[in-house]
């Protein structure tokens, strides 16, 4: 019914511009390669000595140009179709939780099999499968076709680009040197969280009811009517002026489903909608 009339960038477009920009300032700083590391990438031993931004911002380093193209790709195609599903801020959230407990499941695997695996982390690649798994879990019978070799192209449904890669990301995990060097355990614990987090969006609403007791109030004898007079009784829907009723009710919620997007609206908040366009077709 209205529309912002200012051009915004979307998520998905800042964070491509942040994942560049971050790699640009990494090449510039690893002139003292250790020192960047030890703090900026993802590591046991930095979680031991209080760098628990190492969580973050080794989601915005990569291994090299390849290794930016490749994850990059991934949040163009997948962070696009999330955030025109659940808005651009859940699309962020799940982007860096999926980051988050990928690495921390990959330092898990380290610490229980030491040596075993990749002793820091770094890249994007947890936040973009938690990216695809979430779309997976939303659409899993969209079809989806990806260039093998960027020659080939191949189409299957999403669910099935989902099992590919967990079925990758956990060959990877045994002890036969399936692709040594890629932090497996990040993206399965990417994955994982895409699916939890599209799973607890998606969970009914329910309304919680808090019992309190009712305490009885001193109650005052009067003649007065039981209304008072300063009260005035709420105009009906239909009573109310179009415009006041679009500035009143559906302008929050316009603002609600920009931020949030449309699933986050209860079901009264719907109602209201309904009722707004209905008095838009009698104008």
């Amino acid at each position: 019914m209205r529309t912002d009339p200012r051009p915004r960038w979307s998520v998905t477009t800042v964070l491509l511009i942040t994942l560049v920009v971050c790699y640009i300032v990494q090449i510039i700083l690893e002139r003292n390669v250790y020192l960047f590391h030890s703090n900026f990438a993802l590591s046991s031993d930095g979680l031991r000595h209080g760098k628990f931004w190492q969580l973050i911002t080794f989601q915005f380093m990569h291994a090299g140009p390849m290794h930016l193209l490749g994850n990059a790709l991934g949040v163009f195609f997948f962070g696009r179709a999330i955030e025109e599903a659940i808005g651009g801020r859940e699309m962020l959230r799940l982007y860096l939780l999926s980051g988050t407990f990928g690495g921390l499941l990959q330092l898990s695997l380290d610490f229980v099999f030491p040596g075993a695996f990749p002793a820091s982390v770094v890249g994007a690649s947890a936040g973009v499968f938690g990216l695809i798994a979430a779309f997976a879990t939303r659409a899993p019978d969209m079809p989806i076709t990806l260039l093998v070799f960027f020659i080939l192209p191949v189409t299957f449904p999403a669910k099935v680009l989902l099992m590919i890669e967990a079925g990758i990301a956990i060959l990877g995990l045994l002890p036969i040197g399936f692709m040594t060097g890629i932090a497996h355990g990040a993206h399965l614990g990417g994955m994982l969280t895409g699916i939890l987090f599209i799973k607890w969006m998606n969970r009914p609403q329910r309304d919680v009811v808090v019992w309190k007791p009712e305490r009885r109030k001193p109650q005052l004898v009067s003649n007065a009517p039981k209304r008072a007079a300063w009260r005035k009784p709420r105009k009906k829907t239909e009573e109310v002026p179009t415009g006041e009723f679009i500035s009143r009710e559906v302008d929050p919620i316009l603002e609600k489903i920009s931020a949030h997007g449309i699933h986050s609206l209860t079901d009264q908040e719907r109602k209201i909608l309904e009722a707004a366009r209905d008095k838009m077709a009698k104008r």
